[in-house]
């Protein structure tokens, strides 16, 4: 004889089945990768900005790895990865087989973010400066400055106030790239240093070979990761080259 569940039984597996698969999928939280090898100057507020990300991670519920092993360049490995921070790496950091597995993850579409002397690297890597969006090439004593906001709508700069005025170190930039969107810019008139003119970008995202690229100047101080404003920066930031939201281009 054919037994049949009872209603009430079979509404009670359906509810059980439902709230386990929410639990898995609850589970399985975005990773990113926080890479910090340094090959030239080594800033002394990457174990603050490792600490900040770090608690961004528990905030907004992500996990964060960190590495200063450039032998994790292997892409088996980059692609569990939403994003791959390069938190102020400095000079050539990656050989050749990793800087083609870092490539493939891009194109596989994966996530890149560049905080402060990220575009203090590679400079003999063609490719990795058109992702970074410029290189830098010299910058004037800490001060402060006035920092024009271009895209007041962004999700990593509608919070930001209009000017912002702050204090960091502020990098003047060669081979910068035609495509980028840019969030902020800096008023040379506000501090001594700049050379790059009117249109001096401090912070932009672009689309890249498949992948999601976005750069921020600002990080040189301690203090940077101890900013409400910047901290926000930075997660709005992160929400696009993870993929959690999507950037007009």
């Amino acid at each position: 004889m054919k037994k049949t569940i009872a209603p009430a039984r079979m509404k009670f597996v359906l509810t059980a089945f439902c709230l386990l698969s929410f639990t898995i999928v609850s589970l399985a939280k975005d990773k990113i990768l926080v890479f910090s090898k340094t090959a030239g100057y080594h800033h002394k507020s990457i174990d603050a900005g490792i600490k900040a990300i770090q608690e961004l991670g528990l905030k907004y519920h992500f996990e964060v790895d960190t590495t200063t092993d450039s032998t994790k360049f292997v892409y088996a490995n980059l692609k569990q990865y939403t994003t791959i921070v390069f938190l102020s790496t400095t000079g050539d950091v990656l050989n050749e087989e990793q800087q083609n597995a870092f490539q493939q993850y891009i194109k596989a579409g994966g996530g890149f973010l560049g905080v402060h002397a990220a575009t203090d690297t590679e400079y003999g890597w063609p490719w990795y400066g058109k992702l970074v969006g410029a290189y830098f090439i010299k910058h004037p004593k800490i001060q402060e400055a006035v920092l024009i906001i271009n895209d007041s709508n962004n999700i990593a700069t509608k919070h930001l106030p209009r000017p912002w005025k702050r204090t960091d170190e502020w990098y003047n930039f060669k081979d910068i790239q035609p495509d980028l969107h840019v969030l902020v810019s800096i008023d040379e008139s506000s501090y001594q240093g700049g050379s790059n003119g009117a249109s001096h970008p401090m912070a932009w995202y672009h689309n890249f070979e498949g992948g999601r690229a976005f750069y921020t100047e600002l990080g040189h101080t301690d203090e940077s990761f101890a900013d409400p404003l910047y901290l926000q920066h930075l997660w709005g930031g992160l929400q696009y080259t993870m993929g959690k939201v999507k950037m007009k281009k």
